[in-house]
């Protein structure tokens, strides 16, 4: 069978409606046999010499022309298959052995799979998010919604080939012994992987992608995840050292709102960026970039979030940005921010600005420390300036919905100030959630902080916006 007949039957993009089958009671059904590649189908029948008439006997001469007529490849296909051959010679030029036909047969298999399975997703720059749930299921979040796309994997071996090279570029591995993994690809995708006997039905995959285009405030705004006067006030923040926590759910953008953030960091500053994988892509030269490390076969050679905040103490740091507080290292975080590393930041999964407070509480408690309540909220109290709260809407978009500022402790609670809110008012026809970014109308506790260390921030920036018509809703 031919390359190019091949792939129209493996990787058409629309399945193909079934012919129905032509019944010839005079001659008998061939019987199914193997063809080359491992694919039944069907003998072909003995031509016979017996005279036809009318038009069955033209109807079969146009059949038999048809069937032997080369097959014409679509546009996309054909751009496909020139691809892949680049790929053949470009990889495999000097150990290609043209007598081996089964060898580049498997070769070409591979290089196909490779082509139509993982790029095709990965080059587009409107999905974010890859889910193989098993070999022959892959969903994809594209512009903010979930679908199931037409491609699958072979079976579930070319799938664990695929896991194991990921895996494999950065170190980590992945078996029975050790059935869940988090890596990472070049561009700084992450990836999650999940193998039996963890996963009932099959190895799962996750990669959430990490957009080759660099974001911008302007590019914020101008998609409706803020306003300028939010982000004018975020960027005096940063610039006059204010420590801040990115608040939000999982998808929400946290990690991409704190690459924004960072971009207001002055470049004389020098920066240490500690994470479980590496995703954060800091503009500044001044930047070094740490992460964490599981343990090896034997069980030892962990080295935590908590370790490297710990170490990086020691790297003379203007700011430290630690990528997620998930456990005991969030004391470690605090401390820092009370004892001179002002202007760092950090991300926290939580529903709102109240419950961030809350989860840094529990946080800290896992650090192993006895410490009295009232303790560590003095030391959140202290240390934590700004919460900005992000969310992932109906519809997909994700937003900044919520500023607060950190007043200090009342009553024995941590009380805060909201300055600026996303006010959703409607769900349009097509499922997304629309609104507008306002001001609380209430001033900036830390106007004084922002004028002292020579920035001006106008009064007009915390005046409330007032409710726009419909069609300017976003």
């Amino acid at each position: 069978m031919k390359l190019s007949e091949r792939f129209d039957r493996r990787y058409q993009q629309t399945p193909t409606a079934p012919q129905t089958p032509v019944t010839v009671p005079q001659e008998p059904v061939a019987a199914p046999v193997a063809t080359t590649d491992g694919v039944a189908g069907i003998a072909p029948v003995e031509r016979r010499a017996a005279p036809r008439d009318g038009a069955a006997a033209q109807q079969v001469i146009e059949t038999q022309r048809a069937a032997e007529a080369p097959a014409t490849l679509s546009p996309a296909l054909a751009a496909a298959k020139a691809e892949i051959h680049a790929d053949l010679l470009r990889r495999h030029a000097a150990a290609i052995d043209i007598t081996n036909r089964a060898g580049i047969r498997r070769l070409l298999l591979q290089l196909t799979e490779d082509h139509f399975r993982a790029k095709p997703p990965l080059r587009d720059p409107d999905i974010t998010e890859i889910m193989v749930n098993r070999p022959e299921q892959i969903f994809v979040e594209r512009r903010g919604r979930i679908e199931l796309t037409n491609l699958a994997f072979e079976d579930e071996d070319s799938l664990r080939r695929v896991i194991d090279r990921i895996v494999s570029t950065i170190g980590r591995r992945v078996d029975e012994s050790e059935p869940m993994c988090d890596a990472r690809l070049k561009d700084g995708s992450r990836v999650n992987v999940v193998i039996p006997p963890v996963a009932i039905y099959g190895p799962c995959l996750t990669i959430r992608k990490f957009g080759r285009e660099v974001l911008t405030p302007e590019k914020i705004v101008a998609a409706g995840g803020s306003n300028e006067a939010i982000l004018e006030y975020l960027n005096a923040a940063v610039q006059t050292r204010l420590n801040i926590i990115v608040s939000g759910g999982t998808g929400s953008g946290k990690t991409t709102l704190l690459n924004v953030l960072s971009g207001f960091i002055p470049p004389d500053e020098r920066i240490v960026t500690c994470e479980d994988a590496a995703e954060l892509r800091l503009r500044q030269v001044h930047v070094i970039s740490l992460e964490s490390k599981p343990a090896n076969v034997e069980g030892r050679g962990q080295i935590t979030i908590r370790d490297l905040v710990r170490n990086s103490l020691r790297m003379r740091p203007d700011r430290i940005i630690v990528g997620e507080v998930r456990g005991g290292e969030a004391l470690d975080m605090l401390q820092a921010m009370n004892t001179g590393h002002d202007g760092s930041m950090s991300t926290v999964h939580a529903n709102n600005p109240r419950d961030a407070v809350t989860r840094l509480e529990t946080l800290v408690l896992l650090a192993g420390t006895e410490l009295p309540s009232r303790a560590i909220r003095g030391q959140i109290s202290s240390a934590i300036n700004i919460i900005v709260q992000t969310e992932r809407l109906r519809g997909g978009a994700r937003k900044i919905v919520s500023v607060a500022e950190v007043l200090g402790i009342a009553d024995g609670e941590i009380a805060l100030q909201e300055l600026f809110t996303f006010h959703q008012v409607a769900v349009t026809p097509d499922g997304r959630a629309v609104g507008y970014h306002t001001a609380s109308g209430t001033s900036s506790t830390f106007q004084p902080h922002f004028q002292s260390n020579g920035v001006e921030l106008a009064s007009s920036v915390f005046a409330p916006a007032p409710q726009p018509p419909m069609e300017r809703l976003y």
